[in-house]
């Protein structure tokens, strides 16, 4: 799929994250717009992956959402890549859904193969997950999405360590460097550290890319791929601007976890103009 086809895609998911967090008066916008080109490259060009879901995902390639509170991107993704119906997107964080505020797998909802939401635990389930391939000597990836501020919590250090001394080499982990996490900027928070230093002081290849530029994440991820299979697991400093597509929502953590009101929705949509069809 050409670049230009799919950033009319991404349009279109911003349009749905907008809306259901809007819908519901919950969620989290900022994050899910920023990451919003990453994951769609992934699920329209970079994986191969199967709609005919299985949990087993035994021959195809594997994504493992971390930081789930950027639940709407997720299930507008999978729901426009045809794992279920795009209409099922209005029921985000009702009561009795399948889409949960955060990923759960107990109502079995397609492509879901981890709940999360507890930050700092994705990233161990997906090297967990690479090693099963590996050991079942299926050549496929495991892709992850990690955030900035979820850096902070100390299990994903010892699971660096780990997937390092194991050359985990078959997994591609983004961290979305947005600089913004719910209490203010990761540097107010924690401190400005190197996070590409860091994982590479832990035995990664490290690489980056600007993941708000269609192009740039198409030519990285298919430049990384390359490079899987050498000994070593791969990390990606995807930099984006939280809330991008939305000026108003943009670079600031404001609205990392508030929802929209009328007027506001009204002027995202305006900026996201409808390419593919709004859910019902």
């Amino acid at each position: 799929m050409q670049s230009e086809e799919l950033k009319k895609i991404a349009t279109q998911v911003r349009r749905d994250i907008v809306r259901m967090v809007h819908g519901c008066k919950s969620g989290h916008p900022g994050g899910s717009l920023g990451c919003t080109d990453y994951l769609v490259a992934l699920y329209f060009e970079v994986m191969h992956h199967h709609t005919d879901f299985s949990m087993d995902g035994i021959g195809e390639d594997l994504f493992f959402l971390s930081n789930g509170h950027v639940s709407p991107l997720f299930y507008s993704v999978l729901a426009r890549s045809g794992y279920f119906d795009t209409n099922e997107l209005s029921s985000f964080r009702r009561l009795n859904t399948r889409l949960q505020g955060h990923p759960t797998t107990h109502e079995h909802l397609p492509g879901i193969r981890v709940a999360s939401g507890s930050l700092g635990q994705g990233l161990s389930v997906a090297i967990g997950a690479a090693m099963t391939k590996k050991l079942n000597r299926d050549t496929r990836l495991v892709y992850a999405l990690c955030g900035d501020g979820e850096m902070q919590e100390g299990q994903n250090w010892e699971a660096l360590m780990f997937a390092a001394k194991q050359k985990v080499d078959n997994i591609i982990v983004a961290i979305d460097v947005n600089g913004q996490q719910i209490d203010g900027s990761t540097k107010s928070i924690m401190g400005d550290y190197p996070l590409d230093a860091k994982f590479l002081a832990f035995g990664w290849d490290v690489y980056s890319m600007n993941g708000n530029e269609m192009d740039d994440i198409l030519s990285t991820l298919k430049r990384i791929k390359l490079e899987t299979g050498k000994g070593k697991p791969i990390a990606i400093m995807m930099h984006t601007e939280m809330g991008m597509g939305v000026d108003f929502m943009m670079g600031s953590h404001k609205w990392h976890g508030i929802a929209p009101n009328d007027e506001d929705l009204a002027k995202a949509l305006a900026l996201l103009p409808e390419t593919m069809g709004d859910y019902v």
